[in-house]
């Protein structure tokens, strides 16, 4: 009654809205709640007339008899106990108490507000929300057996090589059992550098835990379950060549990886704020200082005083997994379409496929100088990789598309010599200018055969030279014309006259005739 005398009280004095929320520190959504029922009353601000307090506490009274009875607050609770299951039922199902306020009140009628309905729950079911947030103390980790990873802000930085402020994050790694702790700033979070901090991290340590836990972040895990996460491949791969088990935590419960979602205010205000860096790399490079001579050297509190890197150094760090002879080639996968061309993108490069695969959605494989492109699980293509540009194998093409850059000089030549000396001669000729420039014109020469026989051929090309103009359009014109042999005897076929060719004898005996 105190708090709603005051609100009025300003109310009536003509403040507005803002004024009431910023003097009594209430959200205007309630203070709009409040004086809706003097507004739908018709009452206005005083306008000069004295605040009446009895009047005010009559009008509240009557407004709101939960203020003045507190046992009004239940009126409503026989109509709510009615849906008792049904409300233990939304309960099961993880629906929020406003949700079902909303649906007690649209879907069975019932008038009640977010605030009775939420009242009546922790009352009706105390024993429920009371199990429900008691939590159990996990017991001691195992040495080797668990490390937590996660990501965190640490703020913003002016880089000195460009003269721009950039956010920076912290990449950490922490082991449950000796609390050891892994740190290193990082740009960017993709890919690349999710895994490189990993690779780092093991190095560090001197060895792999046997299984790791992380966020369900997409560099780590594509698909959140419980029970079946799909881990990200390139992840999948290092947790392979580690042999590593990745165990994600359960999407939202941050209380799954406690041990490296506390360190991280520490880790922001010990190692990085009032500092000044003058690179990533020193950046990093103190950050390794810090992790074994400030973190790894103070008092834990969750292990009753003592030191996490003497911790380490007893009693965890030869129970983890002996790191492989060779290092870990980072590997980055990326999915594209093959466009018509016959080139799917892959980083900043573009890289061949077949033909047969254009529009189809593909998997890339990037490690180290190796790119692999895979489509239904299998290999389709490899090539070498390359910062840009293109990497084509003329293999991927259909085999028409590139006939024409398979018909080289060399080529042309071997088939010239099948045809005759003439073509020989006029493919030397043009091979003297430039070979390139004129290999279209030779490639187009030889074609002829296709539909000429090599004899004429081979005469159309000795006639192109004789007149002096050893092109593709002259050989093809002369055959056009039949021209090839003008000036030449004509070589014999070896076959007899047709039987209907007469001499002009028969001719001059039918006139007589």
């Amino acid at each position: 009654m105190t708090d709603l005398m005051e609100l009025f009280r300003h109310w009536h004095a003509g403040r507005s809205q803002v004024q009431i929320s910023t003097a009594l520190g209430l959200d205007r959504k309630t203070i709009r709640k409040y004086l809706a029922p003097a507004l739908a009353a018709g009452l206005t601000p005083g306008g000069g007339e004295k605040f009446d307090e009895n009047l005010w506490r009559e009008l509240i009274a009557t407004w709101f008899p939960e203020v003045v009875d507190p046992t009004a607050r239940a009126v409503t609770w026989p109509a709510i106990a009615a849906h008792d299951n049904w409300i233990e039922n939304q309960l099961d199902e993880s629906v929020t108490v406003a949700t079902i306020a909303q649906r007690l009140r649209d879907d069975h009628g019932v008038p009640v507000s977010e605030s009775t309905v939420r009242r009546y729950i922790a009352t009706r079911f105390a024993d429920r929300i009371a199990a429900s947030k008691a939590t159990f103390p996990r017991g001691p980790v195992p040495p080797g057996d668990e490390g937590q990873v996660d990501y965190g802000k640490l703020g913003m930085w002016r880089d000195p090589a460009t003269d721009r402020r950039v956010a920076v994050w912290a990449f950490a790694m922490i082991l449950t059992c000796s609390r050891m702790l892994f740190v290193q700033p990082v740009l960017r979070m993709d890919q690349t550098s999710w895994c490189a901090s990993h690779v780092a991290a093991f190095e560090f340590f001197g060895g792999t835990p046997a299984r790791m836990v992380c966020d369900n972040l997409k560099t780590g895990v594509d698909r959140p379950d419980l029970y079946d996460p799909q881990i990200n491949r390139a992840y999948a791969e290092l947790a392979d060549f580690y042999q590593v088990l990745i165990d994600p935590a359960r999407a939202g419960k941050p209380k799954d990886k406690p041990r490296i979602e506390r360190p991280m205010p520490y880790i922001r205000d010990s190692f990085f704020r009032g500092r000044e860096f003058t690179s990533l790399t020193q950046m990093q490079a103190a950050a390794l200082v810090w992790c074994t001579d400030v973190y790894g050297r103070h008092q834990h509190r969750g292990l009753d005083g003592a030191h996490p890197a003497v911790v380490f150094d007893a009693v965890e760090k030869h129970t983890l997994t002996p790191l492989p002879p060779r290092p870990f080639a980072p590997v980055v996968y990326s999915t594209g379409k093959l466009a018509p061309d016959c080139h799917v993108k892959a980083g900043k490069a573009l890289y061949s496929a077949p033909w047969r695969l254009i529009g189809r959605p593909l998997l890339v494989r990037t490690s180290g100088d190796m790119v692999q492109i895979f489509h239904d699980e299998q290999v389709v293509a490899t090539h070498v990789r390359r910062p840009s540009g293109r990497s084509t194998n003329p293999e991927h093409y259909p085999p028409e598309k590139t006939a024409h850059t398979l018909q080289t000089v060399v080529w042309c030549r071997a088939q010239a010599e099948q045809i005759g000396p003439g073509a020989v001669a006029i493919v030397d000729e043009l091979s003297q200018v430039n070979a390139v420039h004129r290999l279209r014109s030779i490639q187009g020469i030889i074609r002829l055969r296709s539909r000429y026989d090599d004899v004429r051929v081979d005469a159309a090309c000795a006639r192109a030279l004789e007149v002096g103009d050893p092109h593709y359009r002259t050989v093809k014109g002369i055959l056009a014309a039949g021209t090839e042999h003008d000036g030449h005897a004509e070589a014999p076929t070896g076959g007899t006259a047709p039987a209907l060719l007469r001499g002009p004898d028969a001719f001059d005996t039918e006139r007589s005739a």
